[in-house]
């Protein structure tokens, strides 16, 4: 079982024919996941990666009955192709595109209210079911299929997180890197409910990040919902307060932005919170017997 994407989900790519939508579509491809086709305005009727390009998303899902896109537009576009495809009726769309300005993600938000759209990103390396389906920039050599979920704010993090949990001997069920923008279509809270509903997920890593309150949601719906072990990381212990490290959203705006704070707050729901992570791995190893 999984999450979000798996083998029969038809992907097309937003952006298919640039450099970015060329290369990443090319190593979707290579994993196995299947990607039906993409859209780049103007250049409708070709053909790109032995697959159709499509001037709009609606011609693409008209096609190809995709029900997944990924984004790899430019930022001042960005948003317009998340509502595009939304509009389209796409169940799932993952943002991969950093930077976009934070009026156009407050506008696309809105949009997607009310709508049977779930949005992952902006800013976020994708969605991978090891084994199955990539729909994202992550090396899917480093995902070994497994019962383990992953949600992450941090790209980087939840590779090293997957290998850490594929050298403790486990393996990966789904990863989501939820972004880490100050506005994203998925908070960490909703990402850890799909895995702790599903069957074929018996302990999750959540990594969050200095800044905001989405840690603390998620910890405090945990403590409440609780049925699987969950191992908990923060990056940025050491950050300053006032300056943000990396993610547009990783700033330390009050006393429960810190990592300190938040580490906190999730050890005393029931996460078992670690301070490395090399830790990662091995300690979701120890509490699943437990």
């Amino acid at each position: 079982m999984s999450i979000l994407v798996n083998k029969n989900s038809r992907i097309i790519v937003q952006g298919f024919t640039g450099t970015e939508g060329t290369f990443h579509a090319t190593q979707m491809i290579e994993y196995g996941t299947q990607v039906v086709g993409g859209v780049t305005p103007g250049k409708g009727g070709s053909k790109h990666l032995e697959r159709p390009v499509f001037n709009t998303v609606a011609d693409a899902v008209k096609d190809t009955q995709a029900d997944v896109s990924i984004i790899f537009v430019p930022p001042a576009f960005a948003a317009d192709a998340i509502m595009e495809a939304a509009e389209a009726g796409i169940g799932l769309v993952i943002c991969i595109t950093e930077g976009i300005p934070v009026q156009d993600m407050v506008k696309a938000k809105n949009y997607l209210q009310g709508r049977a759209t779930r949005l992952i990103g902006p800013n976020c390396p994708g969605v991978i079911t090891a084994g199955e389906c990539k729909v994202g920039i992550m090396p899917g050599f480093v995902f070994k299929p497994g019962k383990i979920g992953i949600v992450s704010k941090s790209g980087t993090l939840t590779y090293e997180a997957a290998d850490q949990v594929a050298k403790a001997g486990l393996g990966i069920s789904t990863a989501v890197g939820i972004g880490g923008d100050p506005i994203i279509g998925t908070p960490t809270k909703e990402a850890v409910e799909l895995l702790m509903n599903d069957p074929g997920t018996e302990g999750i890593v959540m990594i969050g990040e200095i800044g905001g309150s989405m840690e603390a949601e998620a910890a405090r719906w945990i403590k409440e919902n609780n049925r699987k072990p969950v191992v908990g990381f923060i990056a940025g212990q050491t950050a300053p307060p006032g300056r943000r490290m990396g993610h547009a959203g990783a700033i330390i705006g009050g006393a429960d932005d810190t990592a300190a704070a938040k580490m906190k707050i999730m050890a005393e729901c029931g996460i078992t919170v670690v301070q490395t992570p090399a830790e990662i791995g091995s300690t979701m190893a120890k509490v699943l017997k437990k």
